[in-house]
C-alpha cells in the first residue's frame, strides 16, 4: 500500500513555507518534540556540571575561545576546576536537521556567528573536525578528551555522554530533560507560522531548553487514495492520544494538548478526497 506521506524527523531545513505548502496543496503539522545537547569530554567534571551560555558556545565554535580555562568560561563556572587545555571542536560533517537547529540557535544568539557562518543543514565551519551522523560525533566525543560537540538527546543517553547545562532566553541555566523540551514547546507561538512550522530555538520560559526541535509530517490535502490517508490520520490520532509513553521511551516529548487539538481541527476541515468529501 502506498501512502502519500513524507516524514522529516528533525529536519528543520525542510519545513515548508506558506507558498510551497499552497503550491503543492500540502498540510504540515508537528508530530513530536526533542532536543539537541552540547556534549563534552572533560575528565573530572561530571555531566551537567559545566555551564555554558549561547554567546560562549558561539565563540567556541567560531574558534574565538580556544582554551577550557578561558575567562569567559571560568566566569560562568565558579568553583569548577577547568583545565588549561585546548578545546577540540567536533561538528557534523554531513548535512542534517540537527546541524540546522544548532546553527539556527547560534545565529539567534550571536551576530558574529550569523554574519560569518549563518544557519543551514550544512555550513562552512570556522574550526574543528567533522564526524558523520550523531553516532559519529558521539564516538569522537567519547574518545577525544577536551572535546565539545552537539548531538540529539537520545544519543547523549545511549552513549553515556557528559553534557553541559545551557543558559536560556530568560537567563536561567537549565538541564536537557523532557520537561525542559516540553517547556519550550509549550511557550512556542504555533499559530504564527505557516503549517505550524515553528523552529523551537531560544524560546522563552524559565525552564525552556534553548535548542529544542520538532519533527514534522506532510500530507496531501487532496487524497487520491482516501482510505490510505484515513489510515495515516488514524495512526497519528492514536499516537497523539495513546502513544505518549512510547515517545518518552525513545527520549522524545509528546506535543502539548492544545497543539494536538489544532492539528485535529485541520484534519477535519482541510483533507478531502478528489470529490471534495472530507476524509475524516
Amino acid at each position: 500500500m502506498q501512502i502519500k506521506l513524507a516524514f522529516y524527523a528533525k529536519n528543520f531545513a525542510r519545513l515548508q513555507k506558506a507558498d510551497l505548502l499552497e503550491e503543492h496543496k500540502l498540510l504540515q503539522f508537528p508530530a513530536i518534540i526533542g532536543g539537541t545537547v552540547p556534549v563534552v569530554n572533560l575528565p573530572g567534571i561530571p555531566a551537567g556540571k559545566l555551564k555554558l551560555s549561547g554567546d560562549v558556545l558561539a565563540n567556541i565554535f567560531l574558534g574565538n575561545i580556544k582554551k577550557w580555562n578561558d575567562p569567559a568560561i571560568v566566569k560562568l563556572n565558579d568553583g569548577v576546576a577547568l583545565p588549561d587545555k585546548d578545546i577540540i571542536v567536533i561538528y557534523r560533517s554531513d548535512g542534517s536537521g540537527t546541524t540546522f537547529g544548532w546553527t539556527n540557535y547560534l545565529s539567534k544568539i550571536s551576530a558574529e556567528w550569523k554574519a560569518k557562518v549563518g544557519e543551514g543543514k550544512s555550513v562552512k565551519w570556522p574550526t574543528g573536525q567533522g564526524g558523520k551522523g550523531n553516532e559519529g560525533v558521539a564516538a569522537y566525543i567519547s574518545q577525544l578528551k577536551y572535546s565539545i560537540s552537539y548531538v540529539e538527546y537520545a544519543y547523549v543517553k545511549q552513549n553515556n555522554l557528559a553534557w553541559a547545562s545551557l543558559q536560556n532566553k530568560d537567563g536561567h541555566f537549565v538541564q536537557p530533560t523532557k520537561e525542559s523540551f516540553a517547556s519550550a514547546a509549550a511557550n512556542a507561538k504555533w499559530n504564527e507560522s505557516a503549517g505550524m512550522g515553528v523552529v523551537l530555538t531560544n524560546e522563552p520560559g524559565a525552564d525552556s531548553w534553548p535548542v529544542t526541535a520538532a519533527s514534522f509530517i506532510l500530507l496531501h490535502k487532496v487524497a487520491d487514495k482516501p482510505e490510505s490517508t484515513k489510515g495515516v490520520l488514524d495512526f497519528f490520532d492514536w499516537a497523539f492520544t495513546k502513544g505518549q509513553n512510547a515517545a518518552g521511551e525513545l527520549d522524545y516529548v509528546p506535543l502539548p494538548a492544545d497543539v494536538v487539538k489544532q492539528i485535529k481541527t485541520q484534519w477535519q476541515s482541510e483533507i478531502k478526497d478528489t470529490n471534495g468529501k472530507l476524509v475524516r
